[in-house]
């Protein structure tokens, strides 16, 4: 290959990998003046990668629950498995503003024991 190849290649993924942790990280986008506290059921996870994500069955409507990575998650001590579909939660955060029915999350309230998210 030659030089001047493998220079745009990693031009080009460095360009790739900045956007990527530009858009991943727009928590501007979440209203901190109006803290909620919703309370529900869960109804879906994801633990993956870049946030883990619940669907929560709010008395009013659903919500999608925007979480901390995997890792964080492990370290305060929700595991994967450790939230499961049907499981009763509270989460205290900020609803997004330009998706009113996604909320991040600071805090969730599993079995009366809080786990701070960020």
């Amino acid at each position: 290959m030659s030089p001047r190849l493998i220079l745009a290649s990693a031009a080009a993924l460095a360009a790739f990998g900045a956007t990527s942790v530009f858009a991943h990280h727009g928590w501007t986008g979440y209203d901190e003046s109006k803290t909620l506290t919703l309370t529900g059921s869960i109804s879906r996870i994801y633990f993956g990668n870049p946030h883990v994500q619940i669907d929560l069955k709010g008395s009013d409507k659903a919500w999608n629950v925007v979480l901390a990575p995997p890792a964080r998650m492990q370290m305060r001590g929700l595991p994967e498995g450790s939230l499961k579909t049907g499981d009763t939660v509270s989460v205290i955060g900020y609803a997004h503003r330009g998706s009113p029915s996604e909320l991040r999350a600071e805090q969730i309230v599993v079995a009366s024991k809080t786990i701070e998210m960020r």
